[in-house]
């Protein structure tokens, strides 16, 4: 293999795989998912040192003064007050800050912008092709990114797996953004979320690739199996967006289905019996608030099941008082039971206002906020608890050493005010500094690729 310096990757590789299996340098027709992966991350050796005013531990709700953290190669690798600075870092000054690991929001759909109107995600599906809602998800990620979310989880309604390819894209280091952990196709029984005519659901298939139709035990197997086959991290399924609603027993197919392949699963869910069902099942999550009563939040929390609210500030931007009230009761309500939960926001439409996609994000703070959480639990529920429903923590978002550096710094102490993170002046992501001095420099993190590996999905 000595050769491949000389002939290219690509010659010499081919050349490994259809070689006669055992003889020297051959790699095997197996070789394809497991040779690529020798290939270390790579940032360019880049080393910093970050001296941080206030160093926040949201697990703990704990401040530490006048600490400093070593990173190398996308890593952290020290934490302390005499941490030694290595030779060629760069020390990046962050005395006036707060540094904190970055933020999680839990339910977004990064390739959806959609008018509000009746029927917006058909009038998406219909004008929007994949490709230019790729490249809108891309534009996403990056607002996002702008105002700390480090980490997200994508949740459906990108096309045909534009979630996965852009999730694809930031790990080969093609451009910046948020880690992503994507679902692919929404799977739902026949119409999914739409209320198709006959002509549009069975001539022209308009409910694809929005949603994947699985009616039948054998249909369910396989949307679960072509999603993963496509990227997916995660299943989504809407449990109770049709009056035939899944079952039981058909729910806990999905959760089997994903779990052997390592898998949790997300359920959309719109009445009552529905959330039950879906407790009953032992689903990873539920998504959305209308349907989650006191009796459904004692037996998520009897179960562990993560409630993802998408708790809106829609009173002040387009619905009601008495909607922004129950929202927020609702939270209460989960709070008081112990039911675990994560931030989440379920954006897909433009702002009137002009905010970014993140800017926006951050503002579903108020909701929380008017719900009455201390600031330390708002600020857990946005960091560690979204390490944990998007099951990541042992591979990232903490600040640990040997966990990537995903960091962010910001305006004040958010343990005291969680508005604070409204002013995020600050992100490093996989040890690569993307905003700094509240100003984005992003242009490290655009290769020709790749150079995190090969794409396997």
């Amino acid at each position: 293999m000595a050769a491949c310096t000389r002939l290219g990757i690509s010659v010499c590789l081919a050349a490994a795989l259809s070689c006669t299996a055992g003889s020297p340098g051959c790699l095997g027709k197996d070789a394809q998912a497991v040779a690529p992966a020798a290939r270390a991350p790579s940032n360019g050796g880049t080393a910093y040192v970050l001296r941080a005013g206030l160093l926040i531990d949201p697990d703990s709700g704990t401040a530490t003064r006048n600490q400093t953290i070593a990173v190398r190669e996308g890593r952290i690798t020290a934490i302390g007050s005499s941490v030694e600075i290595p030779p060629g870092a760069e020390v990046i000054d962050l005395a006036e800050y707060s540094v904190m690991p970055g933020l999680v929001d839990a339910h977004t759909h990064l390739a959806l912008t959609i008018i509000r109107d009746l029927q917006g995600t058909y009038f998406t599906y219909i004008h929007e092709s994949t490709a230019l809602r790729a490249i809108q998800a891309a534009s996403n990620g990056i607002q996002m990114l702008a105002s700390g979310f480090t980490l997200v989880r994508d949740l459906g309604n990108a096309g045909q797996y534009a979630d996965s390819a852009l999730r694809i894209a930031i790990e080969q280091g093609w451009l910046p953004g948020p880690t992503i952990v994507n679902a692919g196709i929404i799977i739902g029984p026949m119409g999914g979320q739409f209320n198709p005519t006959p002509e549009m659901a069975l001539e022209h298939g308009i409910v694809y690739p929005e949603y994947l139709e699985a009616d039948t035990r054998d249909e369910i197997v396989k949307a679960v199996r072509r999603n993963i086959l496509f990227g997916a991290k995660v299943i989504k399924v809407c449990a109770d967006c049709k009056p035939y609603a899944y079952s039981t027993d058909e729910l806990k197919l999905f959760v089997r289905e994903a779990a052997g392949a390592g898998l949790k699963v997300a359920a959309h869910v719109e009445t009552v019996e529905g959330a039950r069902r879906a407790v009953e099942a032992g689903v990873w999550s539920l998504e959305h608030d209308y349907a989650l009563t006191d009796e459904i939040h004692k037996r998520m929390a009897q179960k562990g099941i993560w409630r993802v609210g998408t708790e809106a500030p829609a009173h002040q931007l387009t619905g009601s008082k008495e909607g922004f009230e129950k929202t927020v009761a609702g939270i209460r309500n989960a709070y008081a039971n112990k039911v675990k939960m994560a931030f989440s926001t379920d954006l897909a439409s433009p702002d009137p206002g002009g905010m970014t996609r993140g800017q926006r994000a951050v503002d579903h703070l108020r909701v929380w906020k008017a719900a009455g959480l201390p600031a330390a639990e708002i600020l857990k529920i946005i960091t560690v608890n979204g390490y944990r429903v998007l099951d990541v923590e042992k591979q990232r978002g903490p600040l640990q050493p040997g966990l990537p550096a995903d960091i962010i710094a910001v305006r004040g102490n958010p343990l005291e005010d969680i508005d604070a993170l409204r002013s995020v002046v600050f992100v490093m992501k996989d040890g690569m500094v993307f905003k700094r001095n509240g100003l984005m420099t992003p242009e490290k993190f655009f290769h020709g690729g790749p150079v995190n590996g090969w794409r396997i999905r």
